[in-house]
């Protein structure tokens, strides 16, 4: 018996019959309950010391849990503390740099570029710039000014016959189902007003993306939720009907993305509800699972087909498709078959390992994939080795919420950048990290309607709305002091990054390659071994 267990028999031994003998003489031997009521305090303290007795006892002969046993009452304490500990240490101990994955400094930046207050630093910055991967760049004393209105970026290749003119920032893939109905309702009213895009996620095409008519990027999973058929393979007619819709602008084909890579997925039938199966052509209470990989190709050669098949079903709008960086043989695998094959995706969206939205496997989260950054020069730099990067817009979906995280992105290859997390925070996320329990405190990651009512939708949109073109404002501002005119003049040159042979920029740092140079003789030795491994026969 350890001395916890004993000092808890003797305290309920001594105190028990101690305070109900007590309460009783108080109350001249009687327990009516007008007697009782008049000695309250005693009342009470009899009342604790019952819970306590009958706590310890729960504690001692059902708990599962081996401290409770040791430490009957106490140790419910702690469980207690452990509890509160990611609030206490949210709002009573991390500095502004210190949590993960936004600091408080970053959310509070959001929240206030979404409320359109000042968003200034004062007394200088908190982060240290000496510290090694510290990112900077160096401004130019002819600084320019950038009219956010006249930046547009058009996405569609020669194969597109409907090509679509896509704003610098955007919103990143959120399912219905994943968000609220509110949350999507005031995202895609944000979009519609902003003139940005909102990428469904795919979780398919719900009634709350269609509300406002926002611009609509359709994601297509390995589910293919809103175009299957009753044994979840592709069904080209459900495709058809709603790829035609005049808010779909373009096509997503999800390879894998950053929170889990290469892990399918599984929607429980509980909560299939009839709204949820009509939205992604499911049965109503059955079990959906969603593999790790597409059962419609099972080759670069594939996707490629893939890619051109549903650019054909949808008349010719843009179609890309989205990924995490594994291998880098594989992507050089579909750099190949688009080669062989003359296909070109019109867009290819670079998620980084950094993860989103969605939950996944800890170790999967935090072990694969490579980070947003690099993997952007990669892909960037491949298509400039084949000779296509000219032909194919650049998506980065990684990490994104500040200009300079645009300007990082973009100045390493992207095209585009889109935002998942930094848009839930704009709509009033807290970053409590109950996304996955169905409680999130805020309304907005839940299907719990009591709770996604608290999310007005106009005023979320409008704030969403704000953060967008506050972000792209500063994003331009930031290009301006650099002393250019557009955000196409960017390059790896522009990003520096400390190591420890001093400040070095990203041509540095890794190794470029000149157009066309994978398909010559004399390709660096850092792209060599994954480019002859690489085939359009299979991923290897």
């Amino acid at each position: 018996m350890t001395p916890a267990v004993r000092f808890y028999w003797m305290f309920v031994a001594v105190m028990l019959p101690l305070t109900f003998l007590l309460l009783l003489n108080a109350t001249q031997w009687s327990v009516a309950p007008g007697h009782l009521i008049e000695h309250p305090w005693l009342l009470v303290f009899f009342l604790l010391v019952v819970v306590f007795t009958a706590t310890g006892l729960s504690d001692l002969f059902y708990a599962d849990s081996n401290l409770r046993k040791n430490y009957p009452v106490f140790a419910n304490i702690r469980f207690l503390f452990e509890h509160f500990r990611p609030e206490i240490r949210q709002y009573f101990i991390a500095d502004n740099l210190e949590e993960r994955p936004f600091s408080r400094e970053t959310r509070d930046l959001i929240y206030r570029r979404a409320k359109q207050l000042d968003d200034t630093l004062p007394f200088g910055t908190e982060r240290d710039i000496t510290e090694t991967g510290y990112l900077s760049l160096f401004q130019s004393l002819n600084a320019k000014h950038i009219d956010p209105e006249s930046v547009r970026v058009s996405v569609g290749g020669a194969a597109c016959r409907q090509p679509y003119s896509a704003s610098l920032l955007n919103i990143s893939g959120m399912s219905f189902g994943a968000l609220s109905n509110n949350a999507i309702s005031a995202l895609n009213q944000a979009a519609a007003a902003g003139n940005f895009y909102h990428n469904t996620g795919e979780g398919g095409i719900s009634p709350y993306h269609l509300q406002y008519g926002g611009d609509l990027v359709w994601q297509i999973g390995t589910g293919y939720f809103g175009c299957r058929d009753i044994n979840g393979r592709f069904n080209p007619e459900a495709f058809r009907r709603q790829a035609l819709a005049p808010v779909v602008k373009m096509i997503e084909i999800k390879l894998s993305q950053g929170a889990k890579p290469s892990h399918g997925g599984v929607l429980p039938g509980a909560k299939v509800t009839e709204e949820i199966a009509r939205i992604r052509l499911v049965e109503v209470g059955k079990t959906v699972n969603s593999p790790a990989n597409h059962p419609e190709f099972d080759s670069p050669l594939g996707l490629m087909r893939f890619v051109e098949r549903l650019r054909e079903l949808s008349d010719g709008k843009p179609v890309g498709f989205k990924l995490c960086i594994g291998k880098k043989s594989e992507f050089m695998g579909i750099v190949k078959a688009m080669l062989s094959t003359g296909i070109l995706p019109d867009f290819i969206t670079v998620d980084g390992a950094e993860g989103g939205t969605g939950a996944a496997p800890v170790e999967f989260s935090n072990r694969l994939g490579m980070p947003g950054l690099e993997a952007t020069y990669f892909v960037s730099n491949v298509l400039k080795g084949a000779g296509l990067r000219d032909k194919v817009k650049i998506i980065t979906a990684a990490k994104n919420a500040s200009g300079f995280d645009m300007l990082s992105k973009i100045a390493l290859g992207a095209d585009i950048v889109n935002s998942a997390r930094a848009m839930m925070l704009a709509l009033g996320c807290i970053q409590s990290k109950s996304c996955n329990t169905n409680k999130c405190p805020t309304g907005v990651a839940t299907q719990d309607k009591a709770r996604a009512k608290a999310l007005n939708v106009d005023l979320r949109a409008r704030r969403v709305e704000h953060y967008q073109q506050g972000t792209v404002k500063a994003f331009l501002e930031l290009c301006g002091a650099l002393g250019y005119d557009s955000p196409a003049q960017l390059g790896p040159k522009d990003l520096y990054q400390r190591t420890e042979s001093g400040l070095r920029n990203f041509d540095q740092v890794y190794v470029p390659l000149k157009p066309g140079q994978l398909l010559m003789d004399d390709v660096p030795d850092f792209y060599r071994e994954d480019w002859q491994r690489a085939t359009d026969q299979a991923f290897v």
